[in-house]
């Protein structure tokens, strides 16, 4: 059994910062990859960025160089440094992850960027 606990969610303002975390326990493979995916009201679920054990790094090219993605593996934790963010970036964010074919999920934490 995995648990993906997310925190750090919120309403910020346009031009702000927030950073996400997300605690992973349980049962899991060490090589594994984490990651984040978002779903706005009405559009899909899609990839922000992830991030392998060995430090591999994708981005979704709507937030390449203002979200950085990082991990502790002592801690089995993922984090999310989103600056510069846009209303656009509002939306439910998802930590995942990711082994041995099979993708777990967390709960989701809400972001809005809003005046």
């Amino acid at each position: 059994q995995v648990q993906l606990v997310e925190s750090g969610g919120g309403l910020v303002q346009p031009g702000g910062s927030l950073r996400l975390s997300c605690a992973a326990s349980g049962s899991f493979f060490s090589i594994n990859v984490m990651g984040w995916y978002r779903q706005a009201p009405g559009k899909e679920r899609e990839l922000v960025a992830r991030i392998t054990t060995r430090g591999r790094i994708n981005y979704a090219d709507s937030v390449k160089g203002r979200f950085i993605i990082s991990r502790d593996n002592t801690k089995n934790t993922v984090y999310l440094q989103m600056n510069s963010l846009k209303p656009e970036d509002t939306a439910v964010y998802y930590c995942t992850l990711g082994f041995a074919n099979h993708d777990y999920w967390g709960q989701g934490t809400q972001v809005t960027v809003s005046s």
